[in-house]
């Protein structure tokens, strides 16, 4: 780090440091300055915006040289002389003397040697940049360092892997408003920079990443270029060390098309490339997959929770596997359709003689009739994801094995249908790691996340993802959640969260504690933060930091495809996490 020297000669007579850079002010004498806090006074023909990172320094006894570091918090500019409102135009007009003073309000990050003294009012301040900036943002002690964006004047801005890969912290939280805060984007940004910037090293080959998607079929299309591509945003990757490209292996999962016999993916846009999900009854009943049809959080405050496992166990226990599409037979009836399934179901509950089995020997006869009518309820948004009518040769189960990216597109599942999609590939794909070691890295990203995880009551879902908030980072899981309200998500995860990113906030949801970590001037731009923007707090840096980041390299949405990916022949294959059960195996239940 460069120190202050003697004052330059020449016309400015302003202290000069041994690397050539000016002062820009300094230290400010009227207004306490603390080791955490200080402010300065600039310079007449200088200036300070805001995230501009700034150093100084001060002579300890005992100690030695002291360097204070910060970032601009607020800036303000005052008509010195002034005394009332109406001295504005006096002082315009000449009549009334005065002068005018900027200052800037530094937030302290890094103070080296750590002895916490404020600096000196009338010490000379100074614009960090290169090897100066690195050091007063820690980027320097960074071994690994993800790009995650651009500083306002085009200096790559990086987070500690250590903090996002489990070794020292995990997973990354993203607020803001839906359409305006561009959380999707930056999400796929940051997979992108995690698999392109050679950060992950090695480990990049078997990292693998599990993409929710709900906003229409604008994620189908990642492994084509975007045809909006040009030298200016080829430049812009190149600022980050980032390569300008679609993601190279991609696949993608649709729900098969309602009463299509064939199971053709449920897409108007990519009529190649995608595959149809489902599930049969067989995996159904032997996976005890009934509780993810009852995920919505107030299912958890009704006592019909208890029939619940108890119908799924008895499922597992009597469904014999019919012939080679999926089927089953309970007792002397085959079941080949989600509704023959809940018909046999309600026939158990309503008999006499089969009750208390199904049930439960203590189980009214109120709570059978809430299960019931929660369970016909869902016959429609689920009877073309649990079936057992389609031929097995077009099966596809949902798996992150074949592919880096891999997209489940939910847009055209209604609400309860999606949530059980989520639900099950998590609980499996949690297995099917948990199974496979610490080894390999497997990123979940989730929009909505205040959908599945909400702060108030308890599903199988909320379970599952506070599972992997608590225990991920030890097994490789990382997730990526995105929403539009941190306030309405449970506590637990936003918490274990050691990477955040707020873009643009609505005004009543900034204000909430959830947003502690933002200072006040960073609590109000959230508000105006124009998309492309985001404030990223880790752990290492004591100031969230703006960053801004590219246009999509992919395309986001058919309408701008650009260059083809390779036929599936040529592209090349990611390799399986190491140890994974094969996908032909049993279900992990």
């Amino acid at each position: 780090m460069s120190e202050p020297g003697s004052a330059s000669a020449g016309p400015t007579h302003r202290p000069m440091a041994t690397d050539g850079s000016v002062s820009i002010g300094r230290v400010l004498g009227i207004e306490d300055a603390t080791p955490l806090q200080w402010h300065v006074a600039l310079n007449e023909d200088d200036y300070l915006q805001l995230d501009d990172v700034v150093t100084t320094r001060r002579e300890v006894p005992g100690v030695g040289d002291v360097l204070l570091a910060g970032v601009v918090t607020q800036v303000q500019a005052r008509h010195e002389g002034a005394s009332f409102g109406s001295d504005v135009f006096l002082i315009s007009d000449g009549v009334l003397p005065a002068r005018i003073q900027e200052t800037a309000e530094i937030t302290t990050t890094r103070v080296e040697p750590e002895c916490y003294v404020p600096p000196l009012p009338g010490s000379p301040v100074f614009r960090a940049v290169g090897e100066n900036r690195d050091q007063a943002l820690y980027f320097d002690q960074m071994e690994r360092k993800l790009p995650v964006g651009t500083a306002r004047e085009g200096s790559p801005v990086y987070v500690n892997l250590d903090f996002l890969d489990g070794s020292r912290g995990a997973h990354i939280s993203i607020s803001g408003i839906s359409g305006v805060a561009t959380k999707t984007s930056y999400a796929l940004f940051l997979l992108h920079s995690l698999f392109r910037s050679g950060v992950l090293e090695a480990r990049a080959t078997n990292t693998k990443a599990l993409v929710f998607s709900v906003k229409g079929e604008d994620l189908l299309f990642l492994d084509y270029a975007n045809r909006r591509l040009d030298d200016d945003l080829r430049d812009k990757y190149a600022r980050v060390g980032l390569p300008a490209e679609p993601f190279a292996s991609a696949g993608f999962y649709c729900p098969p098309t309602p009463d299509d016999p064939t199971g053709s993916p449920h897409v108007t846009g990519r009529t190649s490339g995608v595959e149809a999900f489902w599930w049969t009854l067989q995996e159904f009943c032997a996976g005890e997959l009934l509780p993810f049809v009852f995920t919505d959080a107030e299912d958890e405050r009704h006592q019909y929770t208890m029939v619940i496992h108890q119908v799924a166990a008895r499922l597992r226990r009597e469904a014999e596997p019919i012939g080679q599409d999926g089927a089953v037979k309970i007792g002397m009836t085959v079941c080949r359709t989600y509704h023959e399934l809940v018909e046999l179901i309600v026939a158990r509950l309503t008999d006499d003689d089969t009750r208390a089995e199904w049930a439960g020997p203590v189980t009214g006869a109120g709570t059978i009739n809430a299960f019931i009518r929660r369970l016909n309820s869902s016959l429609a948004p689920l009877r073309t994801l649990i079936r057992a009518d389609l031929p097995d040769t077009g099966h596809r189960s949902i798996s992150t094995i074949n592919h880096q990216v891999t997209v489940v597109d939910l847009h055209n599942l209604r609400e309860r249908a999606q949530r059980f999609v989520v639900g099950v590939v998590l609980a499996a794909e949690t297995a099917r790691k948990e199974a496979a070691g610490p080894g390999s890295l497997l990123f979940t990203m989730i929009d909505e996340l205040n959908k599945y995880a909400p702060r108030e009551g308890n599903s199988p879902i909320k379970d599952v993802l506070l599972d992997i908030a608590e225990r991920g980072r030890s097994l490789g899981i990382i997730l990526i959640g995105a929403q539009q309200t941190a306030s309405e998500v449970e506590r637990r995860i936003v918490s274990n969260s050691s990477i955040r990113v707020v873009g643009r906030l609505d005004a009543a949801e900034a204000g909430r504690p959830e947003y502690g970590f933002l200072p006040p001037s960073q609590r109000t731009r959230a508000t105006l933060a124009k998309p492309g923007t985001m404030f990223i707090s880790q752990p290492e840096i004591p100031v969230p930091l703006a960053v801004e980041f590219p246009f999509p390299a992919w395309a986001t949405r058919q309408s701008e495809c650009g260059t083809p990916p390779p036929a599936p022949a040529t592209r090349p294959a990611a390799p399986a996490f190491s140890r994974l059960p094969d996908p032909d195996d049993p279900p992990p239940f």
